[in-house]
Formats: C-alpha cells, structure tokens, sequence
C-alpha cells in the first residue's frame, strides 16, 4: 500500500508498509538523512519532525498514520532562516545530533509565540536532549532569532 502525504511542501508517495517508522522513511526512502535517530524510543527529540505543525518525534509515527498530512523535516527549514543562521552566530551546535529536533522544536515555539520569554523556550525544548552543549548557547539562539525575526 502506499501513503500520500506532503513533506517540505512537496507531495510525496511513500511506498514502505505501513507500520515502518517515519523516521525510517525520511532517511531509507527519501534521502533525508538530516532527521537523526538518537534513542528510537521518543525520548530524545533527535528526530523530531513538525506535522501539521506539531512537534512529534517521527520515531514513534508509523507513516501509515500520515495519510494527507503535511510533514516538515529539517530540510524544510531554510538555511538562511533567522532560526538557523542563530544557531550558528550563537554556537549553538557542537555534535549535531539533537540540532535538526532542537531547531524543530524552536521553530514549532516560534510559530506559535514570536516574542518567547526564556521561560518558554525551556519549556518548549524541553523534550529534547543535548549531551554536549548544556543548552545555554540553544536557548540564546532561540531568543536571538526571535529578536530578529520581530525586527
């Protein structure tokens, strides 16, 4: 069987059983090797991925439930975006493996509230883990590209 869905603004036609994970997906099928896979158990965030606009770990979604849905992974995220180029000018990524999920959960915060306090960007990545930064540097480039981003 195969599921319709769109990722990154593209329709796509996945044609992987139904009960294969997203993340699976995104790396085996598509070439979308960004998404990482950090624990396979949902509780890292290494591969969180926005659908219809939720954070969600694409670890823990078989694509058979994405039928229709609209996926973004971090190749949706546009390399010159406040968001990213923040990280950057901040240091805000060392190893690399939860930056795709921590920029996702970023973005799927800053989508929804343009002027975050620091309050609420800990709370908004707080379900994903960083074993090299100690989230200082992540939280200012958070804040930082929404500064910009209201400017």
């Amino acid at each position: 069987m195969s599921v319709e869905f769109i990722l990154n603004g593209d329709a796509v036609l996945s044609h992987s059983l139904e009960s294969t994970r997203l993340l699976d997906v995104l790396r085996d099928e598509f070439a979308l090797t960004g998404t990482k896979e950090g624990c396979g158990e949902g509780e890292c965030g290494a591969c969180a991925v926005l659908i219809d606009g939720q954070l969600i770990n694409s670890c823990l979604v078989p694509v058979g439930q994405l039928s229709g849905a609209n996926v973004r992974s971090i190749e949706g995220i546009q390399e010159d975006s406040p968001l990213v180029r923040a990280f950057a000018i901040c240091g805000a990524t060392q190893c690399g493996i939860c930056t795709p999920g921590m920029v996702l959960a970023a973005q799927a915060l800053l989508d929804k509230n343009a002027k975050p306090s620091l309050e609420d960007v800990r709370w908004a990545l707080s379900g994903n883990l960083c074993r090299c930064t100690g989230y200082a540097r992540i939280y200012e480039a958070v804040l930082l590209a929404a500064q910009e981003m209201a400017e």
